[in-house]
């Protein structure tokens, strides 16, 4: 009894919800905006109610998830990274038990989540919760841990897709790796504003191994993902409202080229935040098309 008093006080409560950034939800913002793409097109704008339900609590409870198990696996190295070292983990003002202990309790009530869905989904997700739990420790290992980041995320669209179609198929898959592509992209301007630290600390990112070839890299990521939409958009016969869509999101993404051209962390940081409305304008793109058909 005194040891769920101690978990639950009001300060740790307030902890909690920072290690998992609910004050910060560009995490789940990115996330799910990949997963609304999925549904809408699966289900050609009218998803069901319970699987939208299930889906956008459960981006909310896999992304806060994730930021638990990201600050464990990163408790030493955020020690030396000014924007990371009073984080709650890192500070001390919770433990590495407590963190653990979050992680599993968001990954087992997203796991309910989906076993009301049907079978294929609930074989999927046991991939989303390895990748989910294998990304933060990537960055001591390789130079790509933003392609594993990309994966994780990726990952939500085939589960949305089957869960509201019964399965997947080249679309699926299309808008997987238009996610992956979008994800590496961004995760890379995040990398960047973090490169200086990173480097005296020995942790490994795409920002690194691109080196001075970081801008290009991202443009030619970017064209990429607005490619893979737009073969989408061909494949399904998408009206031309998606297409302008895919254009404006094409010219957010030229700002955001602007806003890294000298590297600023800072503006490097905030060209990660500017994806979200990214992800807003290809989401409105898909539904009025949708909407614009059945009209």
């Amino acid at each position: 009894m005194q040891i769920t008093k101690r978990l639950l006080s009001q300060e740790k409560l307030k902890l909690y919800a920072q290690l998992i950034r609910l004050d910060k939800p560009i995490g789940i913002y990115l996330l799910m905006w990949p997963t609304l793409w999925a549904l809408a097109i699966a289900a050609e704008g009218r998803p069901n109610l319970w699987v939208l339900f299930v889906f956008v609590l459960g981006v909310i409870l896999m992304r806060s998830a994730g930021c638990a198990i990201n600050d464990y696996a990163d408790r030493d190295i955020d020690l030396h990274v000014a924007r990371t070292r009073e984080r709650p983990l890192t500070s001390g003002k919770i433990t590495s038990k407590e963190a653990l202990l979050i992680f599993a309790g968001l990954s087992l009530l997203a796991f309910l989540l989906v076993l009301t869905l049907n079978r294929y989904t609930i074989y999927l997700s046991f991939g989303g919760i390895l990748l989910a739990a294998t990304y933060p420790f990537m960055k001591r290992y390789h130079y790509l841990p933003q392609v594993h980041l990309g994966a994780a995320f990726g990952w939500a669209v085939p589960m949305a897709y089957a869960a509201q179609s019964g399965g997947v198929n080249k679309i699926t898959w299309l808008l997987y790796t238009a996610t992956l592509l979008w994800t590496v992209a961004y995760d890379t301007m995040y990398a960047m504003a973090d490169r200086e630290d990173d480097i005296k600390i020995g942790a490994k990112s795409t920002a690194i191994l691109f080196g001075d070839m970081d801008k290009l890299m991202i443009g030619i990521l970017q064209i990429l993902f607005v490619l893979s939409l737009w073969l989408i958009g061909l494949e399904l016969e998408f009206s031309a409202i998606y297409f302008s869509a895919l254009i404006v999101a094409g010219v957010l993404l030229l700002y955001q080229q602007a806003m890294i051209f000298f590297r600023v962390p800072e503006f490097c940081f905030q060209a990660f935040l500017h994806n979200q409305w990214v992800g807003a304008v290809v989401f409105g793109g898909i539904m009025g098309h949708y909407l614009l058909s059945a009209a």
